[in-house]
């Protein structure tokens, strides 16, 4: 308890004095986070992220759209950072589309997007969907049209040559239906991505793709429009920081699921992950 008391005074000195750096003890401006909702590690990852800010003293708006309005927003200079970038596969072409933004950092390491299925469905490869069609009811169930794993996944489709079609509603949707077949022992195939807090709820595993569809493990990174790191410069510097280790971010995802109240949550996380923020800071 005492070791804990000393890092919660170090970490709020730090954030004055970075407070202090950053604004010359001026009260500063919004600052503006895009995070598209559903998106479990983007959301816990913003609200970590907010939650510190607001104890730096900034006014901090979330901003909730998909991710090509986003990085649009961003282009314009309408919105400061996103945190969500999943790179070089499932955003690459987006990122390419707008020369206006510019990286700060990579907050995690060995993402991975692909088809998933419960461990339980006795099959371990893409390649042998079509052999069981009838058990998946030739639907994949997808999440929003327009993502960057929607259009993997139908890369996937043409690549395998597969008789199936990707049903495309929602991330809410998609893991609704996921539990519900595994409640009921149902054979279902979705694409799905981890980090994420289902692979700590429900036994799944990633079908092999041997034709690398869905690509290499990715990294998730910050990026921010172009002219934030020339108006906040620490700030810039903190983002480049920041980082999540798997262990770390499982806990996360896990008590932001459990949570009614995310903004509660994260200012609860950084005070007992303090020593953690304080090498960000």
């Amino acid at each position: 308890m005492y070791r804990i008391k000393i890092n919660m005074t170090f970490l709020l000195l730090l954030t004055a004095v970075f407070l202090t750096a950053c604004t010359g003890g001026k009260k500063s401006k919004y600052i503006t986070i895009g995070m598209v909702d559903g998106w479990a590690e983007g959301v816990a990852m913003t609200h970590v992220a907010k939650a510190i800010l607001d104890e730096m003293g900034y006014h901090v708006i979330i901003q909730k759209a998909s991710t090509d309005m986003i990085l649009a927003s961003m282009h314009n200079e309408d919105t400061d950072l996103f945190m969500d970038v999943w790179l070089p596969n499932t955003h690459g072409t987006k990122i390419a589309k707008f020369s206006n933004l510019m990286e700060l950092g990579t907050s995690y390491t060995e993402a991975q997007i692909g088809m998933v299925v419960p461990a339980y469905v006795t099959i371990n490869s893409i390649e042998e969907l079509n052999a069981h069609q009838d058990k998946f009811g030739k639907n994949i169930i997808g999440i929003e049209k327009g993502a960057g794993i929607t259009t993997a996944t139908d890369r996937a489709i043409t690549d395998y040559q597969l008789q199936y079609n990707q049903l495309n509603s929602s991330t809410v949707a998609m893991l609704t239906e996921l539990q519900n077949a595994i409640k009921e022992k149902r054979w279902i195939a979705v694409a799905a991505w981890q980090p994420h807090w289902m692979f700590g709820r429900m036994d799944l595993k990633f079908l092999e793709d041997p034709k690398n569809s869905y690509g290499d493990a990715e990294k998730i990174k910050t990026f921010a429009r172009k002219q934030f790191k020339s108006e906040y410069p620490d700030l810039a510097l903190f983002f480049s920081k920041v980082h999540f280790e798997d262990k770390v971010m499982a806990k996360l995802l896990a008590q932001m699921e459990d949570s009614k109240d995310k903004q509660a949550t994260a200012q609860a996380w950084i005070k007992e992950n303090a020593d953690l923020v304080a090498t960000w800071l």
